[in-house]
């Protein structure tokens, strides 16, 4: 069997005017998680990433820890993350103040929540967002595209949250509530592991961070 690890982008800008590039510390994240694996002799056989910046970046971070000057890269847009500004607005159509404050944290997740199930069961259409059926589709063609052309090997993923819950509960058949709370606990840097034949994917681990594990990493732990 092939093993897929697929690795959630390091600690953005949340809050930030442009979101879509890795705070320091998700940079830290990333070259981190990339040391662990060489730490372990880890090589992957095809690295396949979103095309949003802060994958890119994450992959560099990694590719940086790995010690890795060139590797080629599969970019495919299916792995991008759905926009949650247009997700809120689809169901909040006043704007809202930029969430640095608890309640206001709090209400941004309450109504992405909210907005997440609107959206999963066809009840909203978000301005410039595919429906959540083309977004499906995004994530499971990639892992058929794995299984399809890697038997046997292992091969990275880098994604979102949103991409990546996506796939755990395509593969584990779970309700949108269920998808919609594992995406909103997924941490940054974080490594989900599948295991897979040419048939289908089999989940192994979901959302760990072996590589932040001790004293030394626990101020590195983020969600956003």
């Amino acid at each position: 069997m092939g093993t897929l690890y697929l690795v959630r982008h390091g600690q953005a800008s949340f809050g930030a005017d442009d979101y879509d590039k890795l705070s320091e510390l998700g940079h830290r994240q990333a070259v981190r998680l990339g040391e662990y694996w060489r730490e372990r002799g880890m090589r992957f056989d095809a690295v396949i990433t979103g095309t949003l910046r802060r994958h890119r970046e994450t992959w560099e971070g990694i590719a940086q820890g790995l010690g890795l000057s060139d590797q080629d890269v599969l970019p495919w847009p299916g792995l991008n993350e759905y926009d949650s500004e247009a997700i809120v607005a689809s169901i909040h159509p006043q704007k809202l103040d930029k969430p640095d404050t608890p309640e206001l944290y709090r209400q941004h997740f309450r109504l992405l929540r909210e907005g997440l199930a609107a959206w999963m069961q066809g009840r909203t259409a978000p301005v410039g967002m595919p429906s959540y059926v083309d977004f499906l589709a995004g994530v499971t063609t990639a892992l058929d595209h794995v299984r399809d052309r890697h038997h046997g090997v292992k091969v990275l993923v880098v994604s979102s949250g949103g991409p990546i819950s996506t796939a755990v509960g395509h593969v584990l058949g779970t309700r949108p509530e269920t998808t919609i709370e594992l995406n909103l606990r997924i941490r940054n840097s974080s490594v989900t592991e599948f295991v897979f034949t040419p048939k289908r994917h089999m989940l192994l681990t979901y959302n760990t961070l072996p590589h932040l594990d001790g004293p030394a990493y626990e101020d590195w732990v983020t969600y956003s």
